[in-house]
């Protein structure tokens, strides 16, 4: 007479059955993560672009990227490691998102799908999150190479012809980016500065990049499935681009095709 319970043959059976499945799902599940992360990263970068747009509205520009020359600390203080970020007000300051150093408002500011393998790094609010288009939001003081190009008054939405093709925001190495940095042979020769490391996540040139240890998978990898960056446009809609998308080709002597994603011409 068979006595109740699994024998050793049918106990195996279904521990086979059990690790088919999970070999099955889990890369399922990792995906729906994956996407999961990119929508709400999407969502954040909706809020921002409209925070810009507003800002804009009531001041008559978009924010300054970058102000090293204002005397007092933003209300959230100084963002970023003081060993490698310049102090100032960042657009993000100017702009209303961070109103204070405890207040959680920091969040907003984080893509949930960055890839940052350095503490350093993945601490500092500045790196491998959201960038602000420099061709736009110019700073008030100059950054060694970037003075020439990305110091001035930042521009406004009229000063834009296509507003519906051009960046104002993305995924980002770091908290300011430009052109030249998704340029295949851009038109400078970059350091070893914090802010030379902007990047677009997926971008093939990052490959020959001199880039900061702890960004590799980020800038090589990409963040969001299928190699994509969330951008804000200025229009106010935010769309997901192939980073390949985002790159700027050298297409005559002293010509480039920046325009007009990356900036007005």
């Amino acid at each position: 007479m068979r006595t109740t319970g699994f024998t050793l043959v049918e106990l195996l059976v279904v521990i086979s059955i059990v690790a088919l499945l999970m070999a099955v799902l889990f890369p399922v599940l990792a995906s729906v993560r994956e996407h999961a992360k990119a929508t709400v990263c999407s969502a954040r970068l909706k809020d921002l672009t409209t925070v810009f747009l507003t800002y804009e509205a009531q001041r008559g520009s978009f924010p300054c990227g970058f102000n090293g020359l204002k005397k007092e600390p933003p209300a959230g203080g100084y963002a970023g490691n003081p060993t490698m970020d310049p102090a100032g007000w960042w657009w993000f300051d100017f702009a209303g998102v961070v109103s204070g150093a405890s207040s959680g408002d920091e969040k907003a500011l984080t893509c949930p799908s960055r890839r940052l393998d350095s503490a350093r790094l993945d601490r500092n609010i500045l790196c491998g999150n959201y960038g602000a288009n420099w061709s736009l939001c110019k700073s008030a003081r100059g950054f060694g190479i970037y003075e020439r190009e990305f110091t001035g008054s930042p521009l406004c939405s009229t000063d834009v012809p296509r507003p519906g093709e051009t960046a104002l925001l993305m995924d980002s190495g770091y908290s300011l980016i430009c052109w030249w940095h998704a340029a295949e042979d851009p038109p400078v020769t970059f350091g070893n500065s914090i802010q030379d490391t902007a990047y677009v996540p997926g971008l093939e040139i990052n490959k020959e990049r001199e880039l900061w240890p702890g960004q590799t998978r980020d800038s090589i990898s990409g963040r969001h499935p299928n190699k994509t960056v969330n951008v804000g446009f200025v229009d106010g809609h935010v769309a997901r681009k192939k980073a390949s998308d985002l790159l700027v080709e050298k297409v005559g002597e002293d010509d480039y095709s920046y325009s007009p994603l990356w900036g007005p011409k």
